[in-house]
């Protein structure tokens, strides 16, 4: 598709460009399919710099953005990096043809309290009978070349929500893939709050699992595939 978009690539939190999107697959196979991809390490993630203080992750978008062309792209975004996208195109909503997110629904919504899963993060264990998340969490930042200083400051650092006021200016078609056993949901608020958006959810599903699932996978390569607004 050589007059296509390139397509942005934005991953998860405690996750990389590398584990999330090229270890998987998704990588070679946009590139099989003719598409340029523009991968990006979040700060706090992968090779991007790591600081201590909440303060340096509160726009992680500006972070993304300096790395967007001229022209516009598709984007693809799981959990934290879907957060990233849609405020982004709620801020340049020219600069988008189509977004995929994934793992994220009515969470982009919730107002919680970020110190239980920064503690995870940063003490590399949660409490008996924490939650699924809590307990993911813990145990990603104890993955090889995380810091869990640097991921627990993120978690501190983003804690403002989305709301449907700003998702309202997201004028490019979005589909939203959430897996029906994923936390992140219901997926119908985020769905409802987007002027052009189309839901598919995955059966079986959870969140942590999403990325490496090949039903997201083809459901992301068909969207991307049909003009912008087709």
């Amino acid at each position: 598709m050589p007059d296509a978009p390139p397509v942005l690539l934005v991953h998860g939190f405690a996750s990389s460009f590398e584990r999330n999107w090229r270890e998987p697959g998704w990588v070679d196979i946009l590139r099989e399919e003719g598409r340029e991809v523009i991968g990006v390490d979040l700060p706090g993630h992968g090779d991007a710099p790591k600081p201590s203080d909440p303060a340096a992750y509160t726009e992680l978008d500006v972070a993304v953005e300096a790395s967007l062309p001229d022209r516009p792209v598709d984007a693809v975004g799981f959990s934290l990096g879907g957060w990233v996208v849609l405020r982004l195109a709620s801020r340049f909503p020219e600069r988008f043809a189509r977004i995929v997110v994934g793992g994220v629904g009515e969470n982009l919504f919730r107002d919680e309290d970020p110190e239980p899963l920064a503690r995870a993060v940063e003490t590399g264990e949660a409490p008996e009978g924490a939650p699924e998340p809590a307990r993911a969490f813990a145990q990603f930042g104890r993955a090889p070349g995380n810091d869990r200083t640097a991921l627990a400051a993120v978690l501190r650092g983003t804690s403002e929500r989305l709301d449907p006021v700003a998702l309202a200016r997201v004028t490019c078609p979005v589909l939203v893939v959430l897996g029906d056993r994923d936390f992140a949901g219901p997926p119908q608020p985020l769905v409802d709050a987007l002027p052009d958006a189309r839901l598919v959810e995955i059966r079986g599903l959870d969140h942590f699992a999403t990325p490496k699932d090949v039903r997201f996978l083809d459901a992301t390569l068909e969207f991307l595939s049909r003009p912008p607004g087709g």
